[in-house]
């Protein structure tokens, strides 16, 4: 695979195989602990476009690594939910740009992504940490782009999706160790 070079302007000419500029936002301090986090991210989401059947040249994905208090507000406040979880994702509303030659860089959305939690599962799966926020945000880049996993058949489109951008960057399937109920 080639090095992850994000374009520096939207305004630019853009190759045909473009990633989305992704910002990665480290909101809570329990992340310094891993300082390839940023760049663990970074590639996720490059894999994520080259594999995705997405548009996402011209587009943003900003990313927050947070903590389990903060994920756990945003659980609270935008699914109803009043627990902590690992991933989150907002896909950005689709807007009508009549002028696509003049258009800024479109947001595809934004993924927040709790710490505490993803070290816990990580650890409990004897997986390494960058190994495992990789598949976070990947899993979080696939629902900005439309893919979910409402249904079983839905579930088995992206976690397939998953397992081969993973495997574009060397991490081993992780659902390989989960029973699968046929």
């Amino acid at each position: 695979m080639a090095a992850y070079s994000p374009p520096e302007r939207c305004s630019v000419e853009m190759p045909e195989r473009a990633y989305p500029i992704t910002e990665v936002v480290i909101a809570a301090d329990c992340w310094q602990s891993e300082p390839e986090a940023e760049a663990t991210v970074q590639r996720a989401i490059a894999a994520a476009s080259e594999v995705a059947d997405a548009d996402t040249g011209h587009a943003e994905v900003a990313v927050m690594l947070t903590d389990d208090v903060t994920i756990r507000t945003f659980n609270k406040d935008f699914r109803g939910i009043d627990k902590p979880t690992n991933v989150l994702s907002f896909p950005a509303p689709e807007m009508d740009i009549p002028n696509a030659e003049e258009q800024a860089c479109r947001a595809l959305g934004d993924i927040a992504i709790a710490y505490e939690t993803l070290r816990r599962e990580a650890d409990e799966e004897a997986k390494p940490f960058l190994h495992h926020l990789s598949h976070l945000a990947v899993h979080g880049f696939l629902h900005l782009v439309g893919y979910d996993h409402e249904t079983d058949a839905d579930a088995e489109e992206m976690e397939a999706l998953e397992v081969a951008v993973l495997a574009q960057l060397g991490i081993p399937d992780p659902y390989a160790d989960r029973e699968r109920m046929d």
